[in-house]
């Protein structure tokens, strides 16, 4: 069983924002692995020759910069696809609780799927800029910005194409669930006790091993949607693509046919190397945003630490402990206008 549990010192926007600013940040940090990855998955020449190599092809021919390409609009993309994924996933989650507040392991877990889709709906065409970004040489540059991206795929190949390849998301959707529920279902096995006894450190080594498992079963759907993404006859060399497709079944096909199977899970070792650095940081920076707000609401003595301030009732949300401060502030500065009252 899991329970649905949230930090309710916090109010919703400072959730928001908290975890908007954990993602911008750790995704700036680790772009240059995205890139590696994405580049890898559509078969551009800057990774024909592996991993290594991939870092020095991108660096000899576009700069620094080619490492932070498409970096906006995967930031961008952060803010409305949290909030859609976690009204969706709140709205299905409580759709599915008992009396209690609980919902079993594997509900929560296609909870988040399809919430994710449904992000994944909204957001879709900032992702396929981002892959446009990242496939073109920044120094001849087809787009210049994630909105005259957006635009010029609009008016160039219609409004389909800022959704092309979005049926894979939904079909890769199943292969990540079953993945994450493989692994929570045998975590508690793992450090033999149950989860809600798990450290910070317990629940983010969960995750990484979690996310691992689950992109790796879900990886060749992401393969071909990036390919999907990338090739359009409007773009040099078809956008780079190593295999050239009429649809989502004829490019599985043709990867396999022309690249071979395990082609399909090309960009894995940076995808996976990414995982350790990319939660870590979104963990870190999360805390230090939350103990920044908590701060600010009064619930502990210092943004560095969380230490709890004494006499505070930390069950009260951030709106009721305001107005007890507010209550307590004017009873004390009545107490002393009468006491100033009886003295005159």
């Amino acid at each position: 069983m899991a329970s649905v549990r949230t930090d309710n010192r916090l109010t919703t926007s400072q959730s928001f924002l908290c975890g908007g600013f954990a993602g911008f940040f750790s995704k700036t940090v680790t772009s240059p692995l995205e890139v590696v990855k994405i580049k890898s998955q559509v078969g551009t020449f800057h990774c024909r020759n592996g991993f290594w190599e991939s870092f020095q092809v991108i660096c000899q021919h576009e700069g620094l910069r080619g490492f932070w390409k498409g970096n906006l609009a995967s930031c961008l993309r952060l803010f409305p696809y949290t909030a859609v994924h976690l009204a969706t996933y709140k709205k299905i989650v409580h759709l599915h609780m008992d009396e209690f507040g609980f919902i079993s392991q594997w509900r929560a877990i296609l909870a988040g799927g399809l919430a994710g889709v449904a992000a994944g709906l909204v957001t879709y065409p900032l992702e396929v800029a981002e892959t446009r970004l990242v496939i073109q040489n920044c120094t001849q540059p087809t787009y210049i910005g994630v909105f005259h991206t957006l635009s010029k795929i609009y008016r160039n190949e219609g409004l389909l194409a800022l959704y092309r390849g979005f049926s894979l998301t939904v079909l890769g959707a199943f292969p990540f669930s079953v993945g994450c529920f493989a692994v929570y279902v045998n975590v508690d096995r793992l450090w033999q006790e149950p989860p809600p006894r798990f450290t910070p450190l317990q629940n983010f080594i969960n995750g990484c091993i979690a996310a691992g498992v689950a992109q790796t079963l879900s990886y060749p759907f992401e393969t071909v949607k990036r390919k999907m993404q990338a090739q359009s006859a409007r773009l040099p060399h078809f956008g780079g693509v190593d295999v050239h497709f009429t649809g989502m079944m004829d490019c599985f096909l043709q990867v396999v046919r022309n690249k071979g199977v395990l082609s399909l899970w090309n960009g894995l070792t940076a995808s996976t190397i990414k995982i350790v650095p990319y939660f870590g940081l979104l963990f870190t920076c999360f805390e230090m945003c939350k103990q920044v707000c908590l701060y600010r609401n009064g619930y502990i003595i210092s943004p560095l630490s969380y230490q709890l301030t004494p006499g505070v009732d930390q069950s009260l949300g951030p709106y009721e402990l305001k107005e007890v401060k507010r209550y307590l502030k004017n009873r004390n500065f009545n107490s002393e206008q009468s006491s100033l009252g009886n003295r005159w």
